[in-house]
């Protein structure tokens, strides 16, 4: 019974001292940043950007605390909407027939789970019922860095539940993630882990925000995103969001 109880007092001591190692991290994080009160504050961002194909494409990204969001791809003259979610229905522009259509029902039941994100998936997490664990030290491109587990609310994959887990990669000198990672789950690129870098971080009314992201998949070279401007608390006409008139009438037919 005594070597029982020593076991648990030692499970219990690892366990408190992850969640005083992970606080501890966020809660410097949040201060180097800004401070949590000026992010809870935060109703909208946009931002302007561009992404190099060729030729440099510019985009425009709006994310909103109600859900709302959409990204802007500016092509020879024309605009296609992505992404589009005006907080029940989720769009996109076909790139073919230059049409918007409606995403399925569980991309948009996965949409819908992530307003609780904005603008950060750590801030008052334990509240939103995601548990966050520190994984130790990892170096990354040279850099060293506190790994961070984030498990999310589950997700729907072909009609199952599976858990929403990504990895944080924040640098220990500056406690900013450089590096996020997350398996895909669905699609052509089903297994693999995509894998996202920020950096250049610059203030934007006294919140920091990275200003320089490559995506793509780890261990392959990734599209890099450069953002020249990010407003903070945009005015954004609700119609922007919405599923286009013209296209939902022909939907009836």
């Amino acid at each position: 019974m005594k070597k029982i109880t020593l076991l648990l007092l030692a499970v219990f001591a690892s366990f408190t001292m992850n969640a005083q190692t992970v606080d501890g991290i966020l809660a410097t994080y949040f201060e180097n940043i800004g401070g949590l009160e000026n992010l809870k504050k935060v109703e909208g961002i946009k931002m302007t950007a561009s992404v190099n194909q060729g030729m440099e494409i510019p985009l425009e990204i709006v994310q909103m605390k109600s859900g709302k969001q959409y990204v802007k791809v500016s092509i020879q003259g024309k605009e296609l909407m992505q992404g589009v979610f005006d907080g029940e229905t989720l769009w996109s522009t076909n790139f073919q027939t230059m049409k918007a259509e409606k995403s399925d029902a569980e991309a948009t039941a996965n949409m819908k789970l992530e307003a609780n994100d904005f603008p950060d998936s750590f801030i008052d997490y334990k509240a939103k019922g995601y548990t966050v664990e520190y994984l130790g030290k990892e170096t990354i491109d040279g850099t060293e860095t506190f790994k961070i587990k984030l498990t999310k609310e589950p997700v729907t994959v072909d009609g199952k539940k599976e858990d929403d887990v990504s990895f944080y990669f924040f640098d220990t000198e500056n406690y900013v993630p450089i590096v996020t990672q997350k398996e895909i789950k669905s699609g052509q690129a089903k297994g693999q882990t995509s894998e996202s870098k920020l950096s250049d971080y610059q203030e934007v009314d006294g919140i920091y925000f990275p200003f320089s992201m490559t995506q793509g998949m780890k261990g392959q070279p990734g599209q890099a995103i450069k953002i020249t401007k990010i407003e903070l608390n945009p005015t954004v006409d609700d119609s922007v969001f919405a599923y286009p008139e013209d296209t939902a009438t022909e939907d009836k037919k």
